[in-house]
């Protein structure tokens, strides 16, 4: 079981159009593709979703219990306010690596907090789309390490 879970949530459909100066100009199709060929090389699969709606995150995250060895989450603004995605993180056995473009901490006070930091395996914040990279490239080492 060789494959990634990308989970992203509300907004990042928008992602190189939504607020460049701190997302940037990249699209989310550009980040799955550059994942895609750095797991590639490692021969891992990676599945995308991206949904605005919490219950689908939540369905997701469900079904990737015996269906991948590791899911990179964006959770957007879920971040800071679902506990029923820290519960649903909680429930599975799969590692998540929670992924933030921007430096949450460096933004509005409402930002600063994640209720989900504490029930991932880590949380790589404000490198940008870099940060899902190396989201990838932690999980494609754990793969050789095996």
């Amino acid at each position: 079981m060789n494959s990634i879970l990308l989970l992203n949530g509300p907004n990042l459909n928008r992602l190189g159009k939504r607020e460049p100066g701190i997302y940037g100009s990249e699209t989310l199709e550009n980040v799955e593709a550059k994942l895609q060929n750095i797991l590639k090389a490692y021969n891992v699969n990676i599945d995308s979703f991206q949904s605005n709606h919490e219950g689908e995150l939540i369905d997701k995250i469900h079904q990737a219990d015996d269906n991948y060895m590791g899911i990179i989450f964006n959770p957007g603004a879920y971040t800071h306010t679902s506990i029923a995605l820290r519960d649903a993180i909680s429930s599975i056995d799969v590692p998540v690596v929670e992924v933030h473009i921007s430096n949450v901490h460096a933004r509005e006070s409402f930002r600063h907090h994640s209720l989900l930091a504490a029930v991932c395996e880590g949380q790589i914040v404000g490198l940008g789309t870099k940060g899902y990279e190396l989201a990838a490239e932690y999980f494609a080492s754990k793969i050789q390490e095996r």
